[in-house]
């Protein structure tokens, strides 16, 4: 629960960038689902909008003024609230503001970055601060990265306990793109020096793990018959939060391994995507191709309810250790938007109200809500089960 006394803020939650595509489901599935008596406000830079929004949401909801540009309305905002959750992205060039205000307030802080360089700055520049004053930073709180590290986390639990550990994750998805996830994307591919550049700073500054080892090397194309499909190296920033939590727990044993896979059912369908990803990693270094294909599709547009309802995803895990396997899946529907605005939400309400283990500084969701936002997101019609044991 956050340590904040709930008469000290005026909110329990504040959801900044609210008017924005994946902001309004998220304000959507917390008009439906906080519980009674939660006070919360959405907040952006256009009060205008944002009074339009409130009128479409049942109950009471705050409104708040908020703009990146503007450092001393992010501490404002900061300072209301016990939780903020922001969708204000690409989060590498407009979301470190509202980081460092939230690190300062002592306020606990959640976004939908899958921004390796943002993650890893955010680590150097504000961790410390962060466990000063108790608040927690979680990151990738949506479809990247809820699923993988609560699925890891879930089938570690069901393998023994002090032995070495190794699980592999398959990630089959179908669904559609926003324009803030497009530009993301498109963002990150154009900084692969100031990504590596990050994440070398970071592992100057992380402790070392006395008698432990983590690792998340990336596998190798192949077929995979516990997956039953192709299955692809996915480089994603899933594996990276997965390695957090695995460092921080001891759980996860003395020597653990994770791998991480897309699984494609048909080999030219899989060459394919390998191509056309490849294709727009080289065409995101051009600044001219790079905002013609963000054009495409502008920032706040996403796809409509019926392509959303026939969206779905799946993440089968295969654990190994002490002489035992067990094969576990997280499954849901539409991964990008609806489910994403789910597990955000949920997330906020999880840091907010329930009872959780004392953490501080940059942690994960396993670390810092583990079994209880499982449970919650399990309560909200996303799967969790064993398949093998």
């Amino acid at each position: 629960m956050s340590r904040l006394d709930r008469a000290e803020r005026p909110y329990d939650i504040v959801l900044f960038g609210a008017t924005g595509f994946v902001g309004r489901l998220t304000a959507a599935y917390l008009a439906a689902h906080a519980p009674e008596g939660t006070r919360w406000a959405v907040a952006g830079r256009d009060v205008r909008r944002l009074g339009r929004l409130r009128e479409e949401l049942p109950g009471a909801v705050g409104v708040l003024r908020a703009d990146v540009s503007d450092p001393g309305s992010l501490r404002d905002l900061a300072e209301q609230a016990r939780v903020v959750a922001t969708t204000v992205g690409p989060y590498v060039r407009h979301g470190e503001g509202l980081v460092a205000a939230c690190a300062e307030a002592g306020t606990d802080y959640l976004d939908l970055t899958g921004e390796p360089e943002f993650v890893d700055l955010v680590y150097v520049r504000h961790d410390t601060r962060a466990r000063e004053t108790g608040a927690r930073l979680l990151h990738a709180c949506g479809f990247d990265s809820v699923p993988h590290d609560l699925g890891v986390y879930f089938t570690v639990r069901r393998l023994p306990e002090g032995v070495p550990l190794r699980v592999e994750g398959f990630v089959r998805a179908r669904g559609s793109i926003s324009g803030g996830t497009l530009a993301s994307a498109l963002g990150q591919f154009a900084r692969v020096r100031q990504m590596r550049d990050a994440a070398r700073d970071r592992a100057r500054h992380e402790p070392r793990l006395p008698q432990r080892q983590v690792s998340t090397p990336l596998g190798v194309p192949r077929f995979a018959k516990e997956a039953g499909a192709w299955v692809l190296p996915l480089p994603t920033v899933d594996a990276q939060i997965v390695r957090r939590s695995a460092r921080a727990l001891p759980r996860y044993g003395p020597d653990f391994r994770y791998r991480h896979y897309a699984a494609v059912e048909h080999l030219p369908v899989a060459l394919g995507g390998t191509v056309a990803v490849g294709g727009l990693v080289a065409a995101a270094q051009l600044p001219p191709v790079r905002r013609w294909l963000s054009g495409r599709l502008a920032p706040g547009q996403g796809p409509d309810p019926q392509r959303r309802a026939k969206s779905w995803f799946s993440v089968r895990f295969v654990g190994t250790g002490g002489g035992r396997r067990v094969v576990t899946e997280v499954a849901g529907g539409d991964p990008g938007y609806g489910e994403t605005a789910k597990m955000f939400a949920e997330a906020a309400l999880s840091l907010a109200f329930d009872e959780l283990p004392p953490t501080a500084g940059q942690v994960t969701t396993a670390v810092a809500m583990g079994e209880a936002l499982t449970e919650r997101l399990r309560r909200a019609g996303i799967t969790f089960r064993v398949l093998e044991e």
